[in-house]
């Protein structure tokens, strides 16, 4: 019903910068919400940041100052603009959105497939 496709991971050098891209396409009504989670190896996963339909953002205190959330609502697209990037970002980056497919359907949470992000000392 949605699918979440990211881009625009890779491998970077510390003190780089990387700009993640997640769209949302498919049988979407709305969408209240997208976010970015992060799993490194051995680590469980954990929320990076979020930005609901109005604009209200939320940051893991890890990355805060360093990366910024942003959304393009037309095109069901979030960002995530990772500046001065450090070894302990290395992870796969997952794409969240908190959908509905139709007008009384509950809202689900909905994933992308991740992309690898790695920061090289």
């Amino acid at each position: 019903q949605v699918q979440l496709v990211e881009s625009g991971g890779g491998l970077v050098q510390t003190g780089g910068s990387l700009r993640l891209s997640c769209a949302a396409s498919g049988s979407i009504f709305s969408i209240s919400a997208m976010g970015w989670f992060r799993q490194a190896p051995g680590k469980q996963r954990e929320l990076v940041a979020t930005i609901t339909s109005g604009g209200s953002t939320n940051y893991a205190d890890s990355v805060k100052g360093r990366f910024t959330i942003s959304r393009n609502n037309a095109k069901n697209t979030v960002y995530l603009q990772m500046n001065s990037l450090k070894p302990e970002d290395t992870a796969v980056y997952y794409c969240n959105g908190r959908a509905s497919i139709d007008p009384v359907t509950d809202e689900d949470d909905y994933w992308g497939q991740g992309t690898q992000v790695t920061v090289s000392s």
